[in-house]
């Protein structure tokens, strides 16, 4: 499997979840303004220095759209008299470090005050004891039960998101109600559905690339673990080592190895297209019936935001019906950090209730907070109606000891570059031996 050509690569993968974040933040449209590169020695300001993927705007510019992250930071600075200095990660200046290597390296060497933390990042940081425990912040208190769960490590809530990045199927509603199908709830109604329109002529009923896939197996593989009311011993059984992860695995993979013998997803053209490249033409044309992407992608018409049939946006296949498959980024405080309790104040209001409102509002995405509810287009309903009854799954979980977003992606790459379901199943018993040395 050259294991060892997988750590860049899995780091990148897992940093894609940052990235999504910040891209959708990018739709909002704003013009160019100068850097924030205020430091405390320039400046008798109070400073609290951010690293994230993103530069902040202009603080003094007028009539500019402010991204709904700038929103949040804007009644940071204005109630508590700071200024939130952006320091960001761009891949020119660092070249062939990955967004995770830069935070590793960062918060270690206590370069910073706040940081946008992937899932992977937070386990070996809060495992390090390098992130501040965040559960006496009033915003904590607020949290869905499960993402709380996810940004735990070692009994400490070392990050908090604003928001969560939900993936689901989008499907052309118009193809399954010509060929008289109902949407889809579990694995054997969506082989069959998938059946139905091979045999109508559709010849590849499922749009891949070679990111997204393990999101089928994530609804398959957790579905009792997230919502079975045993998700915190099932956890602990997992990283002792008592339970294997490549007993919740191989069900999923197995179903994925089954569209791929059936001929319902095109594994070649899968593995070599980016997301939202290989599959979206197709969709758009009303040649290929189903996608899957994340809930933004149904809100901007760069992606899926205008069809010209009705699109619906469910979750995927599982024992327990139709089910959302959601990651998870965090803002975590370094332990050492020089600004350290204004930092704290910061996210304390950023993931405040009334901030999480205005964030999710201008960015139309699912908040974190378990009070802060936002209307969805019609679209992402189905969606949306499962999640708000509590039922998904987590992609990403730093409370696992073994990274789940990126190595779950890079297996299943095998898996499409023609690996056997067992091979694959060792690939994750691998992991789970090693994380336990």
């Amino acid at each position: 499997m050259e294991r060892h050509k997988k750590n860049g690569i899995q780091r990148w993968a897992a940093a894609c979840l940052a990235g999504v974040m910040f891209l959708s933040l990018g739709a909002c449209g704003r013009e160019e303004g100068p850097k924030n590169l205020i430091s405390q020695e320039e400046s008798k300001e109070r400073v609290v220095n951010l690293f994230s993927p993103m530069e902040k705007i202009d603080p003094d510019a007028e009539n500019i759209a402010r991204s709904a992250s700038d929103r949040t930071i804007i009644m940071a600075e204005e109630e508590l008299g700071v200024n939130v200095a952006y320091r960001t990660y761009t891949a020119e200046d660092y070249q062939d470090k990955s967004y995770d290597d830069v935070i590793l390296e960062r918060v270690r060497n206590d370069m910073d005050d706040l940081y946008l933390l992937n899932p992977d990042t937070l386990l070996k940081l809060g495992a390090e004891g390098k992130l501040m425990d965040l559960s006496g912040l009033e915003s904590a208190e607020n949290l869905r039960d499960i993402i709380r769960i996810a940004n735990t490590v070692d009994g400490k809530l070392v990050a908090i998101p604003q928001e969560v990045v939900a993936y689901g199927l989008f499907v052309n509603a118009d193809l399954f109600r010509k060929y008289e199908l109902d949407l889809p709830e579990t694995p054997e109604e969506f082989l069959e559905c998938c059946r139905v329109f091979k045999e109508n002529g559709i010849e590849t009923p499922i749009g891949a690339n070679r990111w997204w896939l393990e999101t089928f197996v994530f609804a398959q593989a957790y579905a009792d673990l997230y919502n079975g009311g045993n998700t915190e011993a099932e956890i602990a059984a997992l990283n002792s080592g008592e339970a294997r992860y490549s007993d919740y695995m191989r069900p999923g993979f197995e179903f994925l190895q089954e569209l791929i013998d059936c001929g319902y997803i095109d594994a070649e053209k899968a593995t070599v297209s980016e997301a939202l490249e290989g599959e979206k033409e197709d969709f758009l044309a009303g040649k290929t019936p189903i996608v899957m992407a994340y809930w933004g992608a149904a809100n901007t018409e760069t992606a899926y935001g205008k069809t010209n049939f009705e699109m619906q946006v469910i979750g995927f296949p599982s024992s327990r019906g139709q089910m959302p498959v959601m990651s998870v980024t965090g803002f975590g405080v370094g332990a050492n950090a020089e600004h350290a309790e204004d930092a704290m104040r910061v996210l304390e209001i950023i993931t405040s209730d009334p901030a999480l409102q205005v964030y999710s509002e201008t960015n139309r995405v699912i908040s974190p907070s378990k009070n802060v509810k936002v209307e969805c287009i019609p679209a992402l309903q189905p969606l949306n109606d499962r999640i708000e009854e509590g039922v998904y799954v987590l992609g990403s979980n730093a409370g696992m000891k073994v990274e789940q977003w990126g190595n779950t992606c890079l297996i299943v790459r095998e898996l499409l570059n023609g690996a056997t379901v067992d091979a694959c199943m060792e690939a994750f018993d691998e992991l789970q031996d090693a994380a336990s040395e």
